[in-house]
């Protein structure tokens, strides 16, 4: 199964299943030199755990982290680093009657196309419990930003209204401060581009916009142009419609991500569905589930631009 490595000199390759024995990143092209231990990932990785909220799923597991290579005394060395968290709480159980049904709003059916067999134990690879791997990964990147006085902040945070036995899904902005100026390549690898495949690589997102997005469509050129100006000595902008990206590369201004996430598929209505077989047939979603994931989802979506962002670092040096 291809398509499980993210990047081109910052390469982040994530391995691992919902009710597996254990989840994990590799990461190949890290610079050498840069402090790391394994509080760094895990402050990352506890910010993804499910909270005391109602609606956060009541699987809990420690997602404590090891490293396993590519740091000696305290350091990157160059070399690849593997990182592993491993699964001490799934209940495969939960999901035996899920067996031979397609899930209405999951993967099931689509992988079942695809690969003629399926890990219906809490989605497999298509679960949200992927994401582990990628925090993990996003951990180091957010390190090497550091480096460049960059951040990555919240700005906005929206979500619908919950209902008995439903879900709800929401909106976030995030917002880049400080981003280095010139990132992004013509014509295929521009930034948005890319920023773009990292988000809507999350299995959640469905929606996507830098700067002003979906706005544009009602706007006048002259509304829509960000006029420049010279300010302490430097060239910026007056306005941001852009999102700090013009023509794929990186101005140094503000980089706006907004984004839509889907409300969690699994929900205990009745719904009807079909079997393998394809016999007509109804379901009601047991076990342990996210009801609204916009909050965890967050810290996956900052390790994607964190982990973006340094691999188009990498490029220019």
């Amino acid at each position: 199964m291809p398509g499980n490595t993210f990047g081109t000199i910052f390469k982040v390759t994530t391995w691992g299943e919902s009710h597996g024995k254990a989840l994990g990143a590799i990461i190949d092209g890290c610079p050498s030199g840069i402090k790391l231990d394994e509080k760094d990932i895990q402050t990352e990785l506890d910010k993804r755990k499910p909270s005391s909220s109602k609606m956060s799923t009541k699987r809990k597991e420690s997602d404590k982290v090891e490293i396993l290579s590519g740091v000696f005394e305290g350091k990157t060395t160059g070399m690849p680093i593997s990182m592993i968290v491993w699964n001490k709480n799934a209940k495969s159980k939960d999901y035996s009657d899920l067996k031979n049904v397609f899930r209405p709003g999951h993967a099931d059916f689509s992988y079942y196309l695809k690969y003629g067999i399926r890990d219906y134990r809490g989605g497999g690879r298509s679960s949200g419990r992927e994401t582990v791997s990628r925090v993990m990964a996003g951990a180091i990147a957010k390190k090497i930003l550091a480096k460049h006085k960059c951040k990555i902040i919240i700005s906005k945070v929206e979500t619908g209204d919950l209902k008995p036995n439903d879900s709800c899904g929401g909106l976030v902005e995030i917002i880049v401060k400080n981003p280095p100026q010139g990132l992004g390549e013509p014509a295929f690898d521009k930034l948005d581009a890319d920023l773009a495949k990292a988000i809507m690589s999350i299995g959640a997102i469905k929606g996507f916009e830098i700067g002003a997005g979906f706005r544009v469509a009602g706007m006048l050129g002259s509304e829509n142009n960000d006029e420049f100006e010279m300010k302490n000595k430097h060239i910026r902008t007056k306005t941001n419609n852009s999102g700090g990206i013009l023509g794929g590369i990186s101005t140094g201004e503000d980089i706006i991500i907004r984004f839509a996430i889907k409300p969690p598929a699994s929900i205990s209505k009745l719904q009807k569905t079909v079997t393998i077989k394809g016999k007509e047939t109804t379901i009601k979603i047991k076990g342990r589930h996210d009801t609204c994931i916009v909050p965890r989802v967050i810290p996956v979506a900052e390790s994607m631009i964190a982990i973006t962002l340094v691999d188009h670092l990498l490029r220019q040096s």
